[in-house]
């Protein structure tokens, strides 16, 4: 899931696992709709849906030893006796590049990257089907962004692991993803599989984001669509195609009249009057 902020992106990516309550709509985890649940039945799904949070440095409880913090989620479903839940613990430890040493140490002493680790270690210590991963390379340096990406997508096929990336980085997105969904202002503008968004994307708004991404070669340039204007107020969205307001191509009824979000070809989802 990508788009131009990420703040409506995250806020979607927590109310899916219902951290933030939604205000309306349905989220179908395994055919059951997650917002009509209450606290005692939601308990035994969260087993199954985990997150990694954004900020290395504020999701982990500087105070505990990031063993414990990993354990933690065991302790909750109550899972295992303490051996058994500290086996697991340097186990996932050690999935994610770290060693048993490590366990008994604070957050402080880590770097940004190790961090982030421990956030994916403690996310896998349920062996969840499912994970949010809310931007989790975006606050790291380059070098080190690589170096999660790979654990991450060693762990998917190590696991069978669902992921919900959230991110602004598209070609982060493209490395990752296996199908992208584009959002503009918090709505979602296109949906399709990695090769064919990045391959022939049909909304205007995509096409300026893929504009964006640089080529690695000094001869060779993208020809760019600049967007003119700032981005409106989510709290009091422009009338018709949120987009209108910015994008090179509308019309008249791009500002009267919101697109539906349809399936122009087969898997590909579209909300714009002029994808076809």
């Amino acid at each position: 899931m990508v788009g131009e902020s990420g703040c409506g992106k995250t806020t979607i990516g927590r109310t899916i696992l219902r951290l933030i309550e939604p205000t309306s709509g349905e989220v179908t985890f395994n055919g059951r709709d997650l917002t009509k649940m209450n606290n005692a039945e939601l308990k035994p799904l969260r087993r199954d849906m985990q997150i990694i949070f954004q900020d290395p440095y504020a999701s982990l409880n500087p105070r505990v030893p990031i063993g414990e913090s990993v354990m933690e989620g065991l302790q909750i479903h109550n899972i295992g006796h303490p051996k058994e839940r500290w086996e697991v613990v340097i186990n996932m430890l050690k999935k994610v590049g770290l060693e048993e040493y490590h366990a008994r140490r604070y957050p402080h002493e880590f770097s940004g990257g190790q961090r982030q680790r421990i956030g994916i270690a403690r996310a896998l210590a349920l062996h969840p089907k499912f994970i949010v991963c809310d931007e989790p390379v975006s606050a790291l340096d380059v070098s080190i962004q690589s170096q999660v990406l790979n654990i991450l997508k060693d762990l998917q096929h190590e696991f069978g692991l669902t992921y919900l990336f959230i991110a602004h980085n598209l070609s982060v997105v493209e490395h990752i993803s296996d199908r992208v969904a584009v959002m503009y202002l918090g709505k979602m503008v296109e949906l399709t599989g990695r090769d064919v968004l990045y391959r022939e994307p049909l909304h205007p708004y995509t096409r300026a984001l893929l504009s964006a991404i640089p080529i690695p070669h000094p001869s060779m340039k993208r020809e760019r669509t600049i967007l003119k204007g700032d981005v409106p107020s989510p709290l009091n969205p422009p009338k018709g195609c949120r987009f209108h307001t910015r994008c090179p191509i509308a019309v008249e009824k791009c500002s009267q009249e919101e697109p539906e979000f349809r399936e122009i070809r087969p898997g590909h989802w579209v909300a714009c009057w002029l994808a076809e």
